[in-house]
């Protein structure tokens, strides 16, 4: 079979399994879809992978439930080292001034990849960096019957490609970035010239 083909065959089940084995609270597994200096953004958490995986599970521990759902992937391969994007959904349930709902974000996971030879010699694909980039959601009432005000100055203050998610967990606790790629912006085209950068070996 032609190398690129498992190539791109290795790098969606590997985010495929990110997905999985997270929401699952598969921690061993789910460690391994990192390299070791491996680099976490979300909108609640940037840093280390291994720090994002030990807070990922204390919340977890405490119930709190985000998840994701997959759907398309289109990978650029140069060599060793690949750029993924993967269309995804981001949800979250969790009380918003007294009333259960759940914030639905759209958007696509965006990874730098690389793959390194282990001592036996074979080559693994992982992750060095992900980036989500936000693109629009919405905040829904688990009961329809249930009526929901939120505070629209506060609201209009977050960014439009997460600001239902953000306002949610702000509520929880949580200290939120404000300001994460979207749809368009500057943000964004940073991310896409830094992707470029990634291919093109001019970037560590």
């Amino acid at each position: 079979m032609d190398q690129q083909l498992l190539d791109r065959l290795a790098i969606r089940d590997l985010v495929e399994n990110w997905a999985v084995w997270r929401d699952a609270g598969d921690w061993e597994r789910f460690a391994t879809v990192w390299h070791e200096e491996g680099w976490m953004s979300a909108t609640w958490f940037q840093g280390p992978a291994r720090d994002f995986m030990r807070v990922s599970q204390e919340g977890f521990a405490k119930g709190v439930r985000i998840l994701h759902f997959l759907g398309g992937t289109s990978i650029d391969l140069a060599g060793a080292r690949a750029i993924a994007q993967t269309k995804m959904t981001i949800s979250q349930r969790g009380l918003v001034h007294d009333v259960l709902c759940d914030v639905v974000c759209t958007g696509r996971f965006c990874d730098f990849l690389e793959k390194r030879h282990d001592r036996s010699g074979l080559g693994k694909w992982g992750i060095v960096r992900r980036q989500p980039i936000y693109e629009k959601d919405r905040i829904d009432p688990v009961d329809p019957a249930a009526t929901l005000r939120l505070d629209q100055t506060a609201l209009d203050a977050l960014p439009e490609g997460y600001r239902h998610l953000a306002y949610m967990q702000e509520l929880i606790g949580y200290k939120v970035k404000r300001d994460m790629p979207g749809l368009t912006g500057a943000e964004v085209e940073k991310l896409y010239g830094e992707g470029r950068e990634w291919l093109a070996g001019t970037a560590k």
